[in-house]
């Protein structure tokens, strides 16, 4: 038998059985650290480890409930139906009361059950029957239903550190020699680009070593070369559908409001590459226009909106370029956020005063009724008079508030202001009048 078979899939093989045999999390794991101290305690709580792929979340569920001792089952949210779910939890009861434990149950990618089927676990988790171990790569906040997720801790696992990785790989090369019998080396330029490229993923990082080992040659140390010929395919680090895509886009934003524009181009690029669509891009582009720059500078918005219907013209790659001049282009301008604060002033007023009807003067007599009540009787056209306004009352008696928006001191807002204290002024005049 070829030695070699024994090995496949590293990943699997190298598991950690045992809490001293894992590498990283110290955070979690390491002394008088949450991990260690209910392995020791034996004496688990339900929680949600959350992190990126390859941190060891499932690895880790699994060794506490070993080192706890509770009776335990898992199944993988991906697979496993609402039908399964209730067959299993109309047993949870029977382990608690032999072992007086309750029933520990590992649900692998719990994200990817929907909100009805997550409340299945809520009574049983209440009162204790079960210990719900689920592992997630999507933020908790986000995929896991709040009354379910305000009974659990969140315990984040973070990205493996270059240190760990190192140790990692250290360990699937020990393991290769003692049961292939072969000596698989790295030039030192070779380890790094494989730990640097394994971006914190264990996982990928023992996959891109298998693929070494079955394409190395014998005897020979892996260059620099040779692994780049094998991760020159790799698809960026960008995950659309999960977190990645709401902080990547949050990065993008927070760079244009603090007016930084190589860190705008870095995060649009980087979401472009890893295959987001543009046109999601664009909306959040279109957003800021608004939001933080506004009537600083009005050409802000027609800016994004022209590079919207220019790519839809072009379409990628070529189209991608109209994104990029959005982004410096808001980056650049001048900032306000008076709309934004004023839209927020106003959702609460409009709320406060939700009773209260338009001032007669204003509304129309169209109907016989209206009239009657007198609806426009004191209307004054402003255009009837030189001074273009009037001192017709358009807000309703109950409103004591004033002054909504407030435009800032940057860009076209200064004329905004003048504008504002103009008329201010001429109403003044009419009030002496």
């Amino acid at each position: 038998m070829d030695p070699r078979s024994d090995i496949f899939p590293l990943a699997d093989r190298l598991r950690p059985q045992q809490l001293s045999e894992f590498i990283g999390q110290e955070h979690l794991t390491g002394r008088q650290k949450v991990i260690q101290a209910l392995a020791q305690g034996r004496n688990l709580a339900s929680m949600i480890l959350w992190g990126p792929p390859g941190t060891g979340k499932t690895t880790l569920a699994r060794i506490l409930v070993r080192e706890a001792g509770y009776p335990s089952t898992e199944f993988s949210a991906t697979v496993s139906g609402i039908a399964e779910i209730k067959k299993m939890m109309a047993g949870a009861k029977t382990p608690r009361l032999g072992t007086k434990q309750p029933l520990a149950l590992f649900v692998d990618e719990i994200h990817h059950f929907n909100r009805s089927v997550q409340d299945a676990f809520l009574p049983y988790v209440e009162r204790g029957d079960v210990i719900l171990l689920g592992t997630t790569t999507e933020n908790p906040a986000y995929k896991i239903n709040r009354a379910l997720l305000s009974r659990l801790k969140i315990l984040e696992l973070f990205p493996l550190q270059p240190a760990d990785l190192r140790r990692i790989l250290e360990k699937a090369l020990a393991f290769i020699r003692d049961r292939a019998r072969v000596e698989l080396r790295f030039t030192p330029e070779a380890e790094a680009m494989v730990i640097g490229t394994s971006s914190g993923d264990g996982r990928r990082l023992l996959n891109l070593v298998e693929i070494v080992f079955q394409t190395a040659e014998p005897g020979k140390p892996v260059d620099e070369a040779a692994v780049l010929d094998i991760i020159q395919n790799k698809v960026a680090g960008y995950d659309r559908t999960g977190d990645d895509r709401y902080q990547f886009i949050s990065a993008l934003h927070k760079s244009v409001r603090n007016s930084d524009v190589d860190a705008a181009l870095f995060w649009l690029y980087r979401m472009l590459q890893g295959g987001e669509d543009p046109l999601y891009i664009l909306r959040r582009l279109v957003r800021m226009a608004v939001e933080d720059i506004g009537l600083a500078d009005p050409d802000a918005l027609r800016v994004c909106l022209n590079a919207k219907e220019a790519y839809e013209f072009l379409g990628s790659p070529e189209g991608d370029l109209f994104l990029g001049e959005a982004a410096v282009y808001l980056a650049l301008a001048p900032k306000s956020n008076a709309l934004y604060v004023a839209d927020g002033k106003l959702k609460k007023l409009a709320e406060k005063y939700k009773m209260l009807p338009v001032p007669l003067a204003i509304v129309n007599p169209d109907n016989f009724i209206a009239a009657g009540k007198g609806a426009g009787r004191e209307y004054v056209y402003a255009h009837d008079l030189p001074e273009k306004t009037s001192l017709l009352q358009t807000l309703p008696d109950g409103v004591r508030e004033k002054d909504f928006y407030q435009p800032g001191s940057m860009g076209f807002e200064k004329h905004i202001r003048e504008r504002m204290a103009y008329w201010k002024k001429i109403k003044d005049e009419l009030k002496k009048k």
